[in-house]
């Protein structure tokens, strides 16, 4: 059976949350409003960090979306900076090399009240955009805001409900991590976005 995706405005949050568990048998594929393609098309979708590096495969053939595989690259924080960086890029690397995606799609970076904090994701992002681009693959960027939009039907969406309606999009999707279903929810997010010509201008102004 396939799920068409509706746009959820918060306040109907509460009521969906309700009827969650009456979606728990939907088959793996799920409906989108996507672009007019019927080749299938493989996307990895990033959600940068520097401890925490979350990735997302799924694959899109028209309007329909299936999940591939997530998962989380990790850092040891004993390392220098550097070092550390070379993980990100080496685990992500192996993983464009395992799964073969044809397109990729990263979060935007946000500045929080910690410059240092932010100076970290910022390099950690690089790698994520490195990573792909180093493969031939062209890479989108999109503001957290519209990703949860987007998935959730909110632009302030929680992370529980993030992680719900990626499973409600796609029961066999499995993630380790926060980080993994965001990725996932950046890959859905492009996925939708995608045949706009207009990916990488959404990073902007999305808030």
């Amino acid at each position: 059976m396939n799920f068409v995706h509706p746009v959820w405005p918060n306040r109907f949050w509460t009521v969906f949350q309700a009827v969650l568990p009456a979606f728990a048998g939907i088959g793996a594929q799920v409906l989108l409003p996507l672009c007019s393609m019927t080749h299938a098309i493989r996307l990895l979708g990033i959600d940068p960090g520097l401890r925490r590096t979350g990735w997302g495969m799924i694959e899109t053939a028209g309007n329909r979306l299936s999940f591939i595989a997530s998962g989380t690259v990790t850092s040891d924080n004993k390392k220098s900076l550097a070092e550390r960086l070379v993980e990100l890029h080496d685990g992500l690397s192996a993983i464009v090399r395992e799964h073969d995606p044809m397109e990729a799609a990263v979060e935007h970076t946000f500045v929080n009240k910690d410059a240092g904090a932010t100076l970290k994701l910022g390099q950690a992002r690089g790698i994520a955009l490195l990573v792909p681009s180093l493969a031939g693959l062209p890479v989108a960027e999109y503001a957290p805001n519209l990703v949860k939009k987007t998935v959730v039907g909110t632009g302030h969406a929680e992370k529980e409900q993030i992680r719900a309606m990626v499973k409600i999009l796609m029961p066999r999707a499995t993630f380790n991590s926060d980080d993994a279903a965001d990725a996932l929810a950046i890959a859905i997010c492009h996925a939708q976005h995608r045949g706009s010509g207009s990916a990488r201008l959404m990073a902007q102004g999305a808030a």
